[in-house]
């Protein structure tokens, strides 16, 4: 294990634990009514991070667009994928500022399809040490998408959540390179 993958791990924690306080603080002042201003309100402040120290320092700059992740990016496998290795691949889009769209494919040319998945995630934060950490909700549990220096790395705290829409005991965690040109499916 990587020092950065146990480092992203620890921040995963403390951001999971950090998003939980603060709902749970929000749902004290909460009405019963579902439909009160009261209600959006803990929707917003559950979904924000900004008291977590690390996240909140933005040493990137103001300038936060989800645009600067958009690429397709691929297991290390993709550059064999000639010689018939398996491989799966990421598809990053920017839909708004803060807010991506996701789609894991792979390979389907000679082999059938073992990954798929479709979401949209939404930025959590960004800084220098940790690049831009964005978040899904993914079987009831929550998906971390991490892109720094070229890379993504894609992790849950339910190491079970990113494994349904993989078969043969493959998962969505891991690394994966971002590419030079277009995902070739």
């Amino acid at each position: 294990m990587t020092l950065l993958y146990r480092q992203f791990r620890s921040i995963v924690g403390l951001i999971m634990l950090t998003s939980t306080l603060a709902a749970l603080t929000g749902c004290n002042s909460m009405s019963p009514t579902v439909n009160s201003a009261n209600h959006s309100t803990v929707k917003s402040v559950a979904s924000t991070t900004s008291t977590l120290p690390a996240i909140q320092n933005n040493d990137l700059g103001d300038n936060v667009s989800a645009d600067k992740v958009s690429a397709d990016y691929a297991t290390a496998d993709y550059d064999k994928r000639v010689q018939g290795y398996d491989w799966v691949g990421v598809m990053v889009r920017a839909d708004g500022d803060r807010q991506i769209d996701i789609k894991v494919r792979s390979r389907s040319d000679i082999k059938k399809p073992t990954c798929h998945f479709d979401s949209k995630a939404t930025l959590m934060g960004q800084d220098t040490a940790h690049g831009m950490i964005f978040q899904s909700k993914v079987n009831g549990s929550t998906a971390f998408f991490q892109f720094k220096d070229d890379s993504l790395i894609i992790d849950s705290p339910d190491k079970y959540a990113l494994n349904y829409f993989c078969s043969g005991g493959g998962s969505l965690a891991g690394e994966y390179k971002k590419l030079a040109e277009g995902l070739e499916i």
